[in-house]
């Protein structure tokens, strides 16, 4: 689940507008609303060419605006921190709160951050819209679910859902990985974990991939989407507390009613919005770990060899530093999710007003030269590796251990049992999706040799 989590998707609103100006002066999205004079000229960014390789980007922002104001394509402004120290004290600034209502431009920005339909539908009152008290709270109630004895006891059920998904097209010779494999594993994993009934986890599927789209589907169809699970969540969690006795069902959900039945107050909105994130937290960052992590893979064969030797051989430790890489490297979460001034401060030298928005980059302050020795190398075997790609302080990824197992035994099982996967596609025609959030592959076509029966 990413990663501090960055689990909340951008607006539609948010997404790269191909490259037009965002004012008349002609600078485009993402150029500086302030700085001096002097400076460099700006890349552009939020475009989609910026979309298919933000590091050079990035790389210049660390070096010459760190924390820099930018405007967004949603006409939100913003301060981007791309410089690793600047990134991991903001990710636990108590000064820098998550709840929108701080934001200084409430109006101007209704509906410009944060998920599309969540306030509509009522969700608001999940772990990436609060903070303490209720963080706390709520937090240590979701955390027995993510205990690494839990985790363990599910590793089975994961294994068998990487199977399962590698049959329905192993004698085909070719695949789009991310729609039959990086897409399905984690949104039945996770539908498993919460104890949605496996009769209705294919509307979730449903559901979860017009999410995913970002924008690419018909109007509205995000926030429709979002209402849609928000009216099935408060339907199940009525359903599971008419038929919940002290013992018996042990999913996510039965847990959260038993909590609040226990005097824990967590109301039904509560229980909705945190089973709602949790669903939502957990499965498209781990679509985009495993979707970036095997095309990277695929674009470093020797370091795709090694991984290859050291599953083959069940050397686990090869993998678990691998997958940490690959986060590191090509992350899914490019920027950690919205956090808001609530009193002016000063972060990597900049003046950052009261109500201000903040952005951490995580891709970019996880590529800083000045944290990790050639940032820009791919190292499966790099050791000193505190990335920031799972976030940092209160708000680190509460589902870290589920989407390290899901991406170790996705890429280790795929690895062994299609020793040839290859691209099948040049990297130039494949696409990203847009966005500010998550980065992530819209296809994966790979080829391979065909596995019978």
């Amino acid at each position: 689940m990413r990663p501090q989590t960055p689990f909340p998707a951008d607006s539609p609103a948010d997404l790269p507008s191909g490259g037009r100006p965002a004012d008349p002066a002609g600078a485009g999205p993402g150029c500086p609303v302030t700085g001096p004079a002097a400076a460099p000229a700006c890349p552009e960014l939020f475009t989609w060419e910026f979309a298919s390789d933000p590091y050079p980007a990035y790389a210049w922002l660390r070096e010459h605006a760190p924390v820099h104001r930018t405007r967004l394509p949603s006409g939100v402004e913003a301060w981007l921190v791309t410089r690793y120290t600047d990134a991991r004290q903001a990710l636990a600034d108590t000064r820098l709160s998550k709840n929108p209502v701080h934001h200084s431009e409430a109006a101007h920005g209704k509906g410009k951050v944060g998920i599309p339909g969540e306030r509509g539908a009522n969700l608001m009152t999940h772990l990436l819209n609060i903070d303490p008290p209720d963080h706390t709270r709520l937090r240590r109630l979701v955390s027995k679910a993510f205990t690494p004895r839990r985790i363990a006891q599910f590793a089975p059920r994961v294994q068998e859902l990487t199977d399962s998904f590698i049959d329905s097209f192993a004698e085909r010779g070719a695949a789009d990985l991310i729609h039959e494999f990086a897409f399905p594993l984690p949104i039945y994993a996770i539908c498993d974990l919460l104890g949605v009934p496996r009769e209705d986890q294919d509307d979730f599927r449903d559901w979860a991939g017009m999410m995913i789209r970002h924008g690419g589907g018909p109007r509205g169809g995000v926030a429709r989407s979002v209402k849609k699970m928000r009216g099935y969540l408060a339907e199940l969690i009525h359903r599971k507390r008419e038929t919940l006795g002290d013992e018996g069902a042990d999913d996510l959900i039965s847990g959260l009613i038993r909590a609040s039945d226990h005097g824990e107050h967590l109301t039904e909105n509560e229980a909705a919005a945190m089973a709602f994130i949790l669903l939502f937290a957990g499965f498209e960052t781990t679509v985009n770990l495993i979707g970036n992590g095997v095309y990277q893979l695929l674009r470093h064969p020797e370091q795709r060899q090694l991984l290859q030797k050291a599953a083959a051989e069940g050397d686990e430790g090869l993998l678990a530093t691998g997958v940490e890489e690959l986060l590191r490297y090509d992350g899914p979460v490019e920027l950690a999710t919205w956090r808001f001034a609530t009193r002016d401060l000063t972060l990597g030298g900049q003046r950052i007003a009261e109500g201000d928005p903040v952005l951490v980059v995580l891709a970019a302050a996880d590529r800083d030269p000045e944290r990790f020795p050639g940032p820009d190398v791919l190292d499966l075997s790099r050791r000193d590796n505190q990335h920031l790609g799972y976030g940092h302080g209160i708000h680190y990824c509460l589902g870290a251990p589920l989407a390290r197992l899901e991406g170790q035994t996705a890429i280790a099982t795929l690895l062994t049992r299609l020793p040839d996967l290859r691209l099948g596609a040049d990297p130039d025609e494949l696409r990203w999706r847009g966005g500010l959030i998550m980065r992530g592959l819209r296809a994966l076509p790979v080829e391979f040799t065909p596995v019978r029966g």
